[in-house]
């Protein structure tokens, strides 16, 4: 299966990717969206033509971000709705007040490298913010997906899950020393894991999701890592947040990805599978337990189990 590349690259900004994309009557839901690479998708996403909504836990500073958008973009402001990925009530009200059909879904939002903290559910909070609450809010959007019959979700990952595979039986940690960047490593791959399985899964409504690495950005996201002064990234390896926002506008967006799911995207070119760390240039590469079908099923039941349990 040959790798999907595309005229972007590296240095391509989100802005580049959708000029001349006409979007317009169609709807668009960025979590995370109030600022980073969130505000910068919806701007991207606006541009088209399309009805966005940015679903934030702060819908203050979700009204300003939309207010900036619409200033810049010279489009109508964005719909703003609550959204807090670590609660599933507020996940399940967020899908129970969608109307109509829903055609691009981008699950952006996401914490990194967080001390030790646990959900009211007993949930390590990475993996219940970066991968069980977009995972539940995908499936609760799942009639609005399909109302569309080609609808895209966009789910932001990173090449940080190359740190660890999805530890099936113990993903809350219980028994293993908690380590921040495992934690966030296991998921992010349960990110890629999710697109595997939800492509394979939800083929008959015509719903495709792709995964993606944005970039080193320097966002909100750095909060507990040191930011800008952490060293870890070469300079020349650092993009802006409209840089970084170009694979996400690309894989919602180009019809080059047409039909095309389950797949993993670094600079807006699908990237190699890889078998060891050192195997890809630096900030590429999926591993291949990533996108294993197999732990992608296993991952989409555990899920269903833990989230029925945290209902209960």
């Amino acid at each position: 299966m040959d790798l999907i590349k595309t005229p972007f690259g590296f240095s391509s900004t989100a802005a580049e990717v959708v000029a001349g994309v006409d979007l317009a009557g169609r709807r668009a839901v960025v979590t995370g969206a109030s600022s980073g690479l969130g505000v910068e998708t919806a701007r991207a996403l606006a541009l088209t033509g399309a009805e966005v909504t940015l679903a934030v836990r702060d819908v203050d500073a979700g009204e300003r971000a939309a207010e900036d958008i619409a200033a810049t973009t010279g489009g109508a402001a964005p719909h703003v709705a609550p959204l807090d990925l670590s609660d599933p009530a507020s996940v399940a009200a967020f899908a129970a007040s969608w109307d109509g059909p829903l055609h691009v879904l981008v699950n952006n939002a996401g914490v990194m490298a967080t001390p030790e903290q646990y959900t009211a559910q007993g949930w390590e909070l990475q993996f219940a913010t970066n991968h069980l609450g977009h995972f539940a809010l995908a499936a609760g959007l799942h009639p609005a997906l399909a109302a569309d019959g080609s609808a895209r979700i966009v789910v932001v990952s990173s090449t940080g899950h190359q740190q660890s595979p999805v530890v099936f039986d113990d993903v809350n940690f219980a028994f293993r020393p908690y380590d921040p960047w495992l934690a966030y490593g296991q998921s992010k791959t349960a990110n890629v894991l999710f697109a595997v399985e939800a492509t394979r899964r939800w083929a008959a409504d015509g719903i495709t999701a792709n995964a993606l690495m944005p970039g080193a950005i320097y966002t909100n996201l750095q909060r507990h890592t040191g930011g800008r002064g952490s060293g870890t990234v070469p300079p020349e390896l650092i993009k802006t947040p409209e840089q970084g926002a170009a694979t996400s506008v690309l894989l919602a967006t180009s019809p080059l990805l047409k039909g095309i799911g389950g797949r993993y995207f670094a600079d807006c070119n699908e990237t190699e599978t890889i078998d060891r760390k050192g195997d890809a240039p630096p900030l590429h590469g999926v591993a291949r337990y990533a996108l294993d079908p197999e732990g992608a099923e296993r991952l989409w039941t555990l899920s269903e189990t833990l989230l029925a349990e945290g209902a209960a």
